[in-house]
């Protein structure tokens, strides 16, 4: 049968009615679907463990008093996490501990708001998350810390105790570490970074000569049955001892090591963000474009130069 103008539109209406697209009649490629994010939860000792998904490390603890969480992640797996926390603890969450600002650490706290009684983080954390809730104009769709410190904070939970520790700059000027005591586990956020290269946050305030003393005074401060919850991981490998803290105090003094050498020689910035390995430390892995051996080295060039 000929085509004609009006069969050409009845056909063309049937197809758009039947939702097979557009008039030449193919069907558009549906848009793929993301993958739901895998989660895990992971006990170490006395009800403390931590909660992988996407972002930095949850910590918790869950015991006859309710429960307690470290950092949020994203809101999707934040989501996840309060869900799987409340399931745990019939008792629900009683508060939300900020290790520092960054958005892969509180970006659920939204989330974790209308499930704890407070959130607490260090002055410093507060103030950098408020500048950047207000540079990104997101205050109203983020939730801060009501409850800060400064060098300490200690609360008991049920039969846990939680003590809190400033020890100053580091990968930003407001990182705390959190001690659960009795469980002897100690989660250091992103002042840990288990085989894998760190972000360094110079605008926050961060410094890699005093982030080597903070590793320092962590590392005295715990004895060797201490396990230490690192921010990230290779191969999501978060779960450390005092080893792998004194590997890391390594790493970062042999960062600055390095740009010390390339500062004294003249040499320019450039030829170390070209830097893809630092000897000693090829197991080191970069989390992603951005953190390389090259970008930790040129902000140790940046910080060295700074000094002089």
């Amino acid at each position: 049968m000929p085509v004609t103008r009006r069969t050409f539109l009845s056909t063309t209406a049937s197809t758009l009615a039947l939702g097979l697209g557009p008039a030449r009649g193919f069907a558009q490629p549906a848009a793929p679907v993301a993958p739901p994010p895998v989660t895990n939860f992971t006990e170490i000792r006395r009800g403390v463990g931590f909660f992988t998904g996407s972002g930095g490390t949850i910590g918790y603890l869950v015991n006859g008093a309710g429960a307690v969480a470290i950092d949020s992640q994203f809101a999707n797996t934040a989501a996840i996490a309060v869900a799987g926390l409340k399931q745990r603890a019939p008792q629900g969450i009683e508060m939300l501990l900020n290790t520092h600002h960054h958005g892969d650490h509180t970006g659920g706290n939204q989330v974790f708001r209308g499930a704890v009684k407070r959130i607490v983080g260090h002055v410093n954390c507060l103030e950098w998350h408020r500048r950047t809730a207000a540079a990104a104009k997101s205050e109203s769709q983020t939730s801060f810390a009501d409850t800060t410190f400064t060098d300490q904070w200690k609360t008991s939970f049920g039969d846990e105790t939680i003590q809190a520790r400033y020890y100053g700059a580091g990968h930003t000027s407001g990182d705390a570490v959190y001690h659960f005591e009795k469980a002897d586990v100690v989660h250091m956020g992103d002042l840990l970074f288990n085989r894998a290269h760190p972000n360094i946050d110079r605008p926050a305030g961060a410094s890699v000569a005093n982030w080597i003393t903070v590793l320092e005074k962590v590392a005295r401060a715990h004895g060797n049955d201490t396990i230490f919850i690192a921010g990230h991981g290779k191969d999501n490998a978060v779960r450390c001892g005092k080893a792998e803290v004194t590997h890391f105090r390594g790493y970062l003094s042999a960062c600055m090591d390095t740009a010390k050498k390339a500062v004294a020689a003249g040499q320019t910035k450039d030829s170390l963000l070209a830097t893809t390995t630092l000897p000693g430390f090829d197991d080191t892995i970069a989390l992603n474009a951005r953190l390389t051996a090259g970008f930790v080295l040129g902000v140790c060039f940046d910080e060295l130069r700074e000094k002089k």
